[in-house]
């Protein structure tokens, strides 16, 4: 192995905060790309020398150094070199909990910037002034905090406030919406997304990357039904419980995220009362989608949870021939795992208010019960000597005959 080999990052971090790593990095110090090469490892980097090693395919890097050469996160002139250091190396890294290294021929750590100290104290602290060079940093901060807010985690004071400038000077808007969306999208799969949308909008960011959300703080709701009043504080309840419900499924994250956002375009008179949000929600949910390129199966699912949520919190109410039609609403006999997903986007909702978390909610059951009875009629039972428009209709019958059924034996 040509060089001196550490193990940096995310895989040392995680090690020392007790949990599952997740793939490995290493970096190399003190050799060159062509004695990468010879010793057998493949070159995959084009902007700065990485190499995958020829038996386990991890990542090797060589140290390198970084220097702002334009705007955004992009703008960088990298210099790899053999000459290049180990702790040259980890200063170029966002937080101190990432620049920790562990010598792979002793097990030394090596830790030039106190990360092991601000593990221990669970702090999120920035490695040096270069941070503000990189304003997709500011987004990390906040979607680590998503991560480790629940083991007891804050960001250091000087952080946030390099982060406040960043944001005051505009330095987001150099970010792609591509960008944006994978921090968002991991957000969502961490255990904690509240805590991103919190720092987020503590440094002044939420506004800049998702106004449509940061709309939605301040906007009272009527407390017998929400005992948080506010919309944001809502939502974020929301996104934990569905982070709850189905752990690591940015999917559901992203409907519960935006079920509500046709609340902040309640008009003043009507306060708290929110007649119509679910109709008003779909165009800024709609803006949000285009300008963050979500995925299509995301917005589908938002738009779905958006506009029929109210409708599965009154499922109990609603006639056979009702519940036929949300069923064919949300095109769940063609694509049947929508009902599934919107159910839990809906529980939590419901249980995504101060003092409900763990309230029962028996329209998720019911729902995924009544749509797996609708669901076993089957055209050719009961279409014998039909065809066109009457097949739809003996359809629909049935479906709805099914429904009652299954309602009736309780």
């Amino acid at each position: 192995m040509p060089g001196r080999t550490y193990l940096v990052g995310g895989a040392v971090r995680d090690a020392l905060l007790g949990l599952e790593p997740g793939d490995r990095d290493f970096v190399v110090v003190g050799t060159t790309p062509e004695a990468m090469l010879d010793a057998g490892f493949r070159q995959v980097g084009r902007d700065f020398p990485v190499f995958l090693h020829p038996d386990t395919g991890e990542e090797h890097a060589l140290a390198r150094t970084e220097r702002k050469s334009g705007q955004g996160y992009t703008g960088f002139v990298v210099h790899a070199a053999a000459d290049v250091t180990l702790e040259e190396d980890l200063a170029r890294r966002d937080f101190t909990l990432n620049a920790i290294a562990r010598d792979e021929a002793t097990g030394e750590l090596i830790d030039p910037f106190s990360g092991v100290a601000d593990i221990e104290a669970r702090v999120l602290r920035h490695v040096g002034p270069a941070f503000v060079e990189d304003p997709l940093r500011v987004l990390r901060a906040a979607r680590f905090m998503a991560r480790f807010a629940p083991l007891g985690f804050s960001i250091a004071p000087e952080t946030m406030a390099l982060m406040r400038e960043m944001v005051e000077g505009g330095e987001l808007a150099a970010l792609t919406s591509e960008r944006v969306w994978q921090e968002l999208a991991r957000a969502l799969r961490s255990d904690k997304p509240s805590a991103f949308l919190r720092t987020l909008r503590e440094c002044g960011a939420l506004a800049v990357v998702l106004p449509e959300v940061d709309a939605l703080y301040g906007v009272p709701q009527r407390a017998e039904y929400h005992p948080e009043v506010d919309t944001g504080v809502h939502v974020e309840l929301v996104c934990d419980v569905a982070a709850r419900l189905a752990p690591g499924d940015d999917l559901i994250g992203f409907a519960a995220l935006t079920h509500d956002l046709g609340k902040a375009l309640t008009p003043a008179d009507e306060l708290p009362r929110h007649v119509m949000h679910e109709q008003r929600g779909l165009h800024p949910l709609r803006v949000l989608g285009e300008r963050l390129k979500v995925p299509t199966t995301h917005r589908q699912l938002a738009e779905i949870a958006c506009r029929e949520h109210l409708n599965v919190h009154r499922l109990f109410e609603l006639k056979d021939e009702t519940v036929l039609k949300l069923l064919e609403r949300c095109d769940g006999f063609r694509q049947p795992a929508r009902i599934g997903q919107l159910a839990i986007v809906c529980e939590a909702d419901k249980r995504g208010r101060t003092g409900l978390e763990n309230e029962a909610y028996p329209q998720r059951m019911e729902l995924e019960r009544l749509h797996a009875a609708a669901s076993t009629v089957k055209a050719a039972d009961v279409a014998k000597g039909l065809s066109g428009p009457a097949v739809g209709e003996a359809m629909r019958k049935a479906r709805i005959d099914a429904i009652h059924r299954v309602r009736a034996t309780g």
